[in-house]
């Protein structure tokens, strides 16, 4: 009995937290950067460090812009965190709760169809947008960045702290442990 009250009441707070508009609360500017910089470095990784032609450099960072903002919408909210670790790419445990339920049987109603569980938030297509206004309005920064100053900072600390968020915006870079972004490549 225990233990079906337990889900019960789990499925009730998800149905609540789902219908309420009052619940979403969008990126901040120091998120927004955050996550971008963190998948744009990540990319970056992936494709490889060869600086050996200038050209090949550009495609490299062009290859690495292409589709980022796309990425984001792997993100998923965790509404329990009240830090920038709210965006993360794992499946909050809520929902890891659910979906075990409807793997054994149990009928579970949110008030939305099941396809519908792993669809972006309103908070994580409006961090698309944010992502794509982003990189549009610092092209500029980040291209200078990769040709002159990777070597010398990350991007994280060249463009969120010295050109896009102003000191009183950067709080959710300085946040460490749990608290940071884990980009899964």
């Amino acid at each position: 009995m225990n233990f079906y009250w337990k889900y019960a009441s789990l499925i009730g707070f998800c149905v609540f937290s789902l219908a309420s508009s009052e619940d979403v609360k969008y990126a901040t500017p120091c998120e927004v950067c955050k996550i971008v910089t963190s998948e744009l470095e990540g990319r970056l990784k992936e494709t490889g460090k060869s600086h050996d032609l200038i050209e090949t450099g550009e495609l490299r960072l062009v290859e690495s812009l292409e589709g980022l903002c796309e990425r984001i919408l792997d993100y998923r909210i965790h509404k329990e965190r009240t830090d920038s670790s709210r965006f993360s790419k794992e499946m909050s445990q809520t929902f890891k709760t659910l979906h075990g339920l409807v793997a054994k049987g149990v009928k579970v109603d949110l008030g939305i169809p099941h396809e519908m569980w792993d669809k972006p938030p309103a908070e994580v297509t409006q961090l698309k947008t944010q992502c794509e206004y982003l990189l549009e309005d610092n092209e500029d920064r980040i291209e200078d960045w990769y040709a002159h100053q990777q070597s010398n900072t990350d991007l994280q600390n060249y463009l969120c702290r010295q050109h896009v968020l102003s000191k009183n915006q950067q709080s959710c870079l300085d946040e460490k442990g749990e608290r940071a972004i884990n980009v899964e490549l």
